[in-house]
């Protein structure tokens, strides 16, 4: 899927084919296109997702979603995991 590094700058959203499920651990996030299921594993991680396409960049996304600075480097690997697996995308300008 993306070869682009998810970096603080970067701009994101949800895939277009990608819809999230609440669940009481986080969510769950299907995607139509490939039908492939994967977990959100924190109420915090979701809140960041839904973030993204708002958001001009991800670091944005990250202070709105009251991301504490040390734990930013684990949510940058997760959103890096949601990108390979393309339920996320970079967003165009």
């Amino acid at each position: 899927m993306s070869a682009t590094p998810v970096t603080v700058d970067g701009a994101w959203r949800l895939s277009g084919s990608v819809a999230l499920r609440p669940e009481p651990f986080g969510a769950l996030a299907y995607d139509f296109s490939t039908r492939r299921l994967s977990f959100l594993k924190t109420p915090t991680l979701v809140d960041v997702v839904r973030r993204l396409g708002d958001s001009p960049t991800v670091g944005i996304a990250l202070t709105d979603a009251q991301v504490a600075d040390d734990e930013r480097p684990a949510y940058i690997a997760a959103l890096a995991g949601l990108a390979s697996g393309g339920l996320i995308e970079e967003q165009t300008p």
